[in-house]
């Protein structure tokens, strides 16, 4: 199979191998979306194989207008921000209020930030927090479709961005990137 024309018909066709060629080809990177979304690996495993099942689900209505990874890629948010409402452990904190929150650090102000570093904070912020940063700053929706799809007003959408922005500016300017951050509230 060399197209994704071919692919997505065998996939619709029930052929085994297309499914596992088209599983193989974008479950790496499918995987680090859930994982931006979840605290741990295995909830982000268990998220890649909910929004696969729907892929497999709704192949059928892939109309070959944009990218199969993009179509592929909205599958799997929408699967995981699903999974996180679904879950008890994140529900308290995919309640978005105005809560204060201070940093608590270790010292370390020689540690040099690496990208790395940067995403492994971004994960440390509050779920809700990490949930619009991550909507926004690295998916690329708009703040009417964060609200839609979580069910807020685009306004909060904004107002949960720009703290978790904040939060993130006041972690890297007080402890230059110390991997010891965590959050209280």
């Amino acid at each position: 199979m060399t197209n994704d024309r071919q692919l997505i018909r065998g996939c619709i066709n029930g052929n085994e191998n297309a499914q596992k060629q088209l599983y193989e080809q974008f479950a790496p990177q499918m995987m680090a979306v859930c994982y931006r979304y979840t605290k741990s690996q295995p909830d982000a495993e268990d998220a890649l194989q909910m929004g696969f099942v729907r892929v497999f689900k709704f192949i059928d209505q892939y109309k070959f207008q944009g990218e199969l990874g993009a179509w592929i890629r909205r599958i799997i948010v929408n699967t995981t921000l699903n999974y996180l409402k679904q879950h008890k452990r994140y529900q308290n904190e995919m309640v978005f209020t105005g809560g204060e929150m201070h940093v608590v650090a270790a010292d370390d102000p020689n540690m040099d930030l690496r990208l790395k570093e940067l995403l492994l904070l971004v994960r440390q912020l509050p779920t809700g927090y990490q949930t619009i940063f991550n909507l926004y700053a690295v998916e690329g929706y708009s703040h009417p479709e964060i609200g839609q799809m979580l069910g807020i007003s685009d306004a909060t959408s904004r107002s949960q961005y720009m703290r978790a922005r904040n939060l993130l500016i006041t972690w890297l300017s007080n402890n230059a990137g110390n991997k010891q951050l965590a959050y209280a509230k």
